[in-house]
């Protein structure tokens, strides 16, 4: 089971956002995905509630700092996929969720409040790295990218990241109104009428990307749980992760998007 926590302090960053379409990829794929949604306001849970809800996708609410190690032992050989939008304003919260998680994201819109939120969390999984004496593995997203042009505002904060060494994961979220499209009205790229909305075949590709680049940043890394100490506490995860051998080792989602061209959809605006 992977476990990918999406987090900024900020609000409005795109969180919700990068965990609903994180999570319509991999069930496509084929995967059984579970969101636990840890905002007050339960943005996850009212999507899933729309018409149209995406099989083998689930959400739980509710997940406070007390429960969150409960509810990811109850999904322990139950779900592909654990992916926790967490609220900009429980630093506690996020603090547990980054010794737990397989991979951390941060997304991050052109602008520098979004930047000032990001360096907050990163701030925070620095802090339990330390105190756990073991890597978390962590990157930063870009979302709400313009097709077009490169901004003044997402040069600086690549720049920013650049300076901090933080990873930056190649495939931004390319600004779509399909995107908020579904975030309104519920289904997934895979569901909504073509005839409605412009460019889905290159939201596919980018979300396509988006996802596989997720998957190979969860594969390729050690557990932290296998060795910190405060994963330990609250969590039991296998001592490493396994590493498959062709598709039939090959989680679902993994086998679904092996042969995408990364290199395709990240040039394609």
């Amino acid at each position: 089971m992977a476990v990918i926590s999406i987090a900024n302090a900020k609000g409005g960053a795109g969180k919700t956002t990068v965990a609903l379409l994180l999570a319509t990829e991999f069930a496509q794929a084929g995967g059984k995905v579970v969101i636990f949604d840890c905002d007050p306001l339960a943005f996850a849970a009212k999507w899933h509630e729309s018409p149209g809800a995406i099989d083998g996708i689930a959400v739980v609410t509710g997940v406070t700092f007390a429960n969150l190690g409960a509810n990811l032992r109850a999904q322990s050989g139950q779900a592909n996929h654990v992916i926790i939008d967490l609220s900009g304003a429980r630093d506690a919260l996020i603090a547990l969720a980054a010794g737990l998680s397989d991979l951390m994201l941060i997304p991050v819109q052109g602008c520098a409040m979004d930047a000032q939120g990001a360096v907050h969390v990163l701030d925070i999984i620095g802090q339990v790295a330390n105190n756990a004496h073991s890597h978390i593995n962590h990157a930063v997203v870009l979302t709400r990218v313009s097709s077009l042009v490169t901004t003044r505002a997402i040069r600086s904060v690549k720049a920013r990241l650049a300076e901090r060494n933080v990873p930056l994961l190649d495939t931004p979220i390319i600004e779509r109104s399909v995107y908020r499209d579904i975030f309104e009205h519920g289904g997934s790229l895979y569901t909504i009428d073509e005839t409605k909305v412009s460019n889905l075949a290159k939201a596919q590709r980018n979300m396509q990307g988006l996802a596989l680049e997720v998957l190979r940043l969860v594969n390729g890394q050690p557990h932290l749980q296998s060795s910190g100490s405060l994963a330990r506490i609250c969590y039991k995860a296998p001592d490493r992760i396994p590493q498959p051998e062709g598709d039939a080792g090959r989680p679902p989602a993994a086998r679904a998007f092996r042969s995408s061209d990364a290199a395709a959809i990240h040039a394609d605006p």
